[in-house]
């Protein structure tokens, strides 16, 4: 049986840099706009990551124009935990956040333990490999949650 849709789906992990970004990216070329989908961080103090960017081009998904953002900016900014049908943290913090912030909501927040690339490896060439293990992990988690 295959799992009904959501309509919409907020990524969210520690600093909207590197998983959340991808995850997005990954869904929105998977299902186009048949599917709302955003992320968000537990923070904001950083931009999308060069690696993040430079992996998920390696399979057609553009991350170069993503503009980081805390769970509270995208609310300032109109886009409220409540529009949205599925929650997806990617850390434990975010998981956390997310859970505190929609525990009045009617809402499912589901928690993808995922590898952050970041820091590891030393080299560019082992750094990328870090990145392409996170981008897979997540490209499989979406395509096994929801069936593609």
């Amino acid at each position: 049986m295959v799992p009904e849709l959501p309509s919409s789906v907020l990524f969210c992990c520690d600093q909207n840099c590197i998983r959340s970004p991808m995850a997005e990216g990954i869904m929105k070329k998977l299902f186009g706009t048949s599917i709302y989908v955003q992320s968000a961080g537990v923070l904001d103090d950083q931009e999308i990551d060069g690696f993040a960017i430079a992996v998920c081009q390696e399979i057609g998904v553009e991350l170069s124009n993503h503009r980081s953002r805390s769970m509270e900016q995208m609310e300032d900014w109109g886009d409220d935990m409540a529009s949205f049908e599925l929650v997806i943290a990617l850390t434990p913090a975010a998981q956390r956040l997310a859970l505190e912030r929609t525990r009045y909501m009617a809402l499912e927040v589901e928690y993808w333990p995922t590898l952050d690339p970041a820091g590891m490896g030393e080299k560019r060439n082992q750094k990328l490999e870090y990145y392409r293990t996170t981008r897979d992990q997540i490209y499989n988690q979406i395509k096994k949650r929801f069936s593609v």
